[in-house]
């Protein structure tokens, strides 16, 4: 499989066992949240395709908000500078809620999501990742909900983009780079 020029990609997870684990992080948000109402916020971009395949296997009642935050621009390292550039539409005090995010990498994101989100009060605040990939980790956070440990590759796919493209491969691929 190739993309743009001399990028290659190579798959790493297949559509079946990413849809397969989903099941199962749904069915666990489900026990863990027995009778109760789960609120899900999806960071944009990324964690769209996820939210969407995660939120159909929790057996509850579900609640779904979206913020934004940008750090990386269009380079592969990420600038560790965070902002947000869409905030959530309603209140979460008082509420169960599960930051649902797409890649948990350097920590520097989620750290500052936590952050901002944990002054809103929440009744708890939990937080579904995809993709785990502890070698880059700066900041100490950890995902309650875990998709799959991945080795420290640049991937793309099932939502993760480089500069804007391969979001729509049903495969989670490892992007290599031409040498410059």
């Amino acid at each position: 499989m190739s993309g743009h020029g001399q990028e290659h990609l190579r798959i790493l997870l297949r559509r079946g066992a990413i849809q397969r684990r989903i099941r199962e992080l749904g069915g666990q948000i489900t026990k863990d949240f027995k009778g109760q109402r789960v609120h899900l916020i999806g960071v944009l971009k990324g964690a769209s395709i996820f939210l969407s395949d995660l939120i159909r296997q929790i057996h509850l009642e579900v609640s779904l908000d979206f913020m934004a935050v940008s750090s990386y621009g269009h380079d592969k390292q990420s600038s560790g500078q965070v902002r947000l550039t869409k905030d959530l539409d309603t209140s979460i005090e008082g509420l169960n809620v599960i930051l649902v995010e797409d890649i948990l990498d350097t920590g520097l994101t989620l750290s500052y999501i936590q952050r901002v989100l944990m002054q809103r009060r929440p009744r708890v605040l939990r937080i579904a990742a995809l993709l785990d990939k502890p070698e880059r980790r700066i900041k100490e956070v950890k995902a309650d909900y875990i998709g799959f440990q991945i080795p420290n590759e640049f991937v793309v796919g099932y939502g993760l983009d480089y500069a804007e493209r391969y979001r729509n491969l049903k495969d989670v691929c490892i992007l290599s780079m031409p040498p410059k």
